[in-house]
């Protein structure tokens, strides 16, 4: 209310200009044709009386709330009221001046000032201008909160993604984490010449996850060296009982992608991946061609033996959804021997 009321004087000086500035108006046009000033003087001011009372009636209360609130019906019917106030209010005024200034010689009256109809369109050409002015502030002021509105829900959106996709990142390493640390430890068991050739890649791997990680965007090499890293680390483990196929196909090098975007593809190919005469078989295709990036692999599947792929490919499709939207493209294939995901985003 005190901000209302602030508002309200800070723009009285401005209102009480543009009425005198009416006022004005109305004097000179109606003085043309007569001397009387004091005729003029009074017929002018009841005018902008008449003006003053039926603009504010527009302005505060019919459009803001009728015309505004689309209440076209109740809009109408009280605009209808207002201008029969205002015929009613000129005929008063004109028979004000016949009746006091001209003693009922209706032929001395000016021509201007007995004319109803030039009354009417004067009176009614300042309030419409009035209302249209007011209409047209109402439409920006529309528009400005629109925007603003739209900035704080389009933030908070992005607030929400940003700590949706932490939590889909949460979710994936650990699960990547656990199932690398499971080969160390058999490797650690059979006290391996690998070891710490093994412990050396992990500790590349885990520099990705905990610090490389939190990047919007790392180099394509780079995602492509920690997958290499990491069929190194499974094919210590397979030994001869794993085959990879991986395939590159890249030219320019500094291609950045979202970190961790396709190494979860590569570790539920491995996780979820069964032997076929006692061998893991995998293929890996990754390319880049007309500005998309394709990576495909493929794995064998056991029907008989499948186990669930937990949340893994969900929350894979979920942080594909927030970082492409409808961009990007996943495709999953799944027979009775095999297991195909087609990855394709855009660059």
């Amino acid at each position: 209310m005190k901000k209302k009321a602030i508002n309200a004087l800070k723009k009285s000086p401005l209102h009480f200009l543009f009425w005198l500035i009416v006022w004005f108006f109305f004097f000179s046009f109606f003085s043309v044709g007569t001397q009387n000033i004091d005729f003029i003087f009074w017929f002018s001011t009841l005018l902008s009386l008449i003006t003053i009372v039926s603009t504010y009636q527009f302005i505060y209360q019919l459009i803001p709330n009728y015309l505004i609130h689309k209440k076209y019906k109740l809009f109408a019917l009280y605009t209808f009221y207002s201008l029969v106030f205002i015929v009613c209010a000129v005929l008063v005024t004109v028979v004000f001046g016949f009746v006091f200034f001209y003693n009922l010689e209706f032929k001395n009256m000016p021509a201007l000032t007995k004319n109803s109809g030039v009354i009417l369109i004067c009176v009614l050409l300042i309030i419409a201008l009035a209302s249209s002015f007011k209409i047209l502030k109402y439409n920006y002021q529309s528009l400005e909160e629109k925007k603003t509105l739209e900035n704080k829900f389009l933030q908070t959106q992005l607030q929400l993604k940003e700590q949706e996709l932490k939590f889909l990142k949460m979710q994936i390493h650990p699960h990547f984490l656990f199932n690398t640390l499971n080969t160390l430890y058999g490797f650690a068991l059979k006290k391996a010449d690998e070891t710490p050739e093994m412990i050396l890649k992990l500790s590349d791997l885990l520099d990705y996850i905990l610090y490389q990680v939190d990047k919007p965007n790392v180099f394509l090499v780079d995602e492509i060296k920690h997958i290499k890293n990491y069929i190194a680390l499974e094919k210590s483990r397979f030994q001869e009982s794993l085959q990879v196929d991986f395939s590159v196909n890249l030219e320019d090098i500094e291609i950045q992608i979202p970190p961790m975007l396709l190494l979860p593809f590569v570790e539920n190919a491995f996780k979820h991946g069964a032997q076929i005469d006692n061998i893991l078989k995998i293929k890996i295709n990754l390319e880049v061609k007309d500005r998309y990036l394709v990576f495909e692999v493929n794995n064998y599947v056991n029907k008989s033996n499948k186990s669930r792929s937990g949340i893994g490919l969900d929350n894979i499709k979920k942080r594909l959804n927030m970082l492409y939207g409808l961009k990007s493209s996943l495709i999953i294939k799944e027979t009775e021997k095999s297991f195909t995901t087609y990855l394709k985003v855009p660059l």
